[in-house]
């Protein structure tokens, strides 16, 4: 095998080669308790102190299957536009390693719950791409191994290794995708927006929440390139455990990159799993990937095929939620925005805020103007998601009225969601601890604005001159006289009157 030292362009392996994807995206189900016993499946328990017999695999302990697990598998499979089996039945998957107690996976093999089906994906520019579904199949996750005494946290150079079976035996969904081919150059975008577009539509559906860098949703990125001009596919590659979107997106660029530089010095790509490297974006070989029959695959014993009855899966049919995409492009039509503004809001994480801060009494406009604008800047200070901030939708929607009512100006309506956020009350409480309304009173803001002209002759002669641009100096020193909170509209239309000037 020939190792290359050096990547290709990326424009250099798209000129020679047209890339070949699959994506395995294993999604964890947000239910109580485990795929096959009744441990609990919470999170931050102390470690192995949610095991029991059946998912330590001990003699004589037998499986059950969780029915909210199948009945989330059955919602995943329908909203993503697959056939759903009338009977199908789980197998075990044999190989050992230290996370696998039982020495084996309890999967699905040949027989998946849900099958050929598709998801479409909107790309930035607006185009959609439809990426079809091979299979949607059920299985347990693994323990959590944790690798002491090395550098890089793997298992090579480590001292010795911890293990966590509290995750072993939690229910996953894993979606595979057919081949995706035609993506050329768009190819790693076309995994991210997937991926992006397969977790909102998880998220929407209510099974899981999706959080990638909890390891709640992740993704392998298979992949492969073959010659402009060839239908054959070359060999693939398997980038394991990539847990965020920008991840993705830079493993496919870098494979794409890698594999060219091989086959351009005459190399062959080895089939193997690989690793990805957030720092630098690159991936390292992992191990030589195993083909289906080394698993042994056959079928499980110990749990009885799984039969979803036509009129249950019609019922969950009927309820499923609008989905993501067709209820963003509503969305948008109803806020009157452009596409591009409505991925900046998506990327944001800031839709489901806005709706309901809009159900809240909010307008769309400035819905969207607080949670984008002082909001997404303060998550961004603070690292963290918008859905994190100690402020909830009802408060935003409280500022908008208050604004809009005219009680607060912008400046003010920042300090009181401040206030909020420092956790020193509602907003009405903020504004009344702070002594934050907008001054209103005529009188006040008359001797305010007589105060401004009378240390500002200049500025009111350019005025009296027809220069009313000018009059922002004069609106700034009565702010400033009034800590802000003047309602600068009217100041303006006092100063105006004062100096006898017509604006327009």
């Amino acid at each position: 095998m020939t190792v290359a030292t050096d990547l290709v362009s990326y424009e250099d392996a798209l000129a020679s080669y047209d890339p070949v994807m699959g994506l395995e995206v294993h999604v964890e189900l947000g239910t109580r308790t485990k795929m096959f016993c009744g441990c609990s499946t919470e999170l931050g328990a102390e470690p192995n102190s949610q095991t029991c017999p059946t998912c330590l695999g001990l003699p004589g302990s037998l499986p059950v299957v969780n029915a909210v697990g199948v009945e989330s598998a059955v919602k995943i499979g329908l909203a993503l536009h697959c056939e759903i089996a009338e009977w199908c039945r789980f197998a075990r998957k044999n190989y050992f390693y230290p996370d696998m107690p039982k020495n084996f996976q309890t999967s699905q093999y040949d027989e998946p719950i849900a099958f050929d089906g598709y998801l479409d994906v909107q790309l930035e520019d607006g185009e959609v791409f439809r990426v079809e579904i091979e299979r949607a199949h059920m299985e347990e996750d693994t323990g959590k191994s944790t690798h002491i005494g090395g550098a890089t946290g793997r298992i090579h150079g480590a001292s010795h290794s911890l293990l966590d079976y509290n995750r072993a035996g939690i229910p996953l969904i894993e979606i595979v995708t057919k081949p995706i081919t035609g993506a050329g150059e768009r190819a790693p975008e076309v995994a991210r927006a997937y991926v992006a577009e397969l977790r909102e539509l998880i998220k929407a559906l209510g099974v899981s929440e999706a959080r990638m860098e909890m390891g709640q949703m992740r993704c392998d990125v298979n992949l492969s390139l073959m010659p402009q001009g060839s239908e054959k596919f070359g060999t693939r590659s398997e980038t394991k455990n990539v847990n965020s979107l920008r991840s993705v997106e830079r493993a496919a660029r870098y494979e794409i990159q890698r594999h060219a530089a091989v086959l351009s010095t005459g190399g062959l790509i080895v089939q193997e799993t690989r690793h990805f490297h957030e720092e630098d974006g690159s991936t390292t070989s992992g191990r030589v990937k195993e083909e289906a029959e080394d698993y042994r695959y056959f079928p499980e014993p110990d749990l009885v095929p799984v039969a979803p009855p036509r009129a249950w899966v019609e019922e969950l049919r009927a309820e499923l939620p609008e989905q993501p995409l067709a209820r963003r492009n509503r969305l948008r039509e109803e806020w009157d925005i452009s596409a591009h503004d409505m991925q900046s809001i998506l990327n944001a994480g800031a839709i489901e805020p806005i709706v309901a801060t809009i159900e809240a009494g909010a307008d769309a406009a400035s819905a969207r103007k607080w949670w984008m604008g002082e909001l997404a800047r303060r998550a961004n200070e603070e690292g963290t998601e918008l859905s994190a901030l100690t402020i909830t939708p009802e408060q935003v929607a409280r500022v908008t009225s208050l604004v809009k009512e005219g009680s607060l100006n912008d400046k003010l309506a920042r300090q009181v969601i401040e206030g909020v956020l420092a956790g020193e009350g509602t907003p009405d409480e903020v504004v009344e601890k702070r002594g934050l309304k907008v001054v209103s009173d005529e009188g006040a803001l008359t001797t305010a604005v007589d105060e401004a002209i009378a240390g500002n002759q200049a500025v009111a002669d350019k005025i009296r001159g027809g220069k009313v641009a000018a009059a922002g100096a004069l609106v700034g020193a009565v702010m400033k006289a009034t800590r802000g909170q003047a309602d600068a509209a009217r100041v303006k239309e006092l100063i105006l009157e004062k100096l006898g000037v017509t604006e327009g």
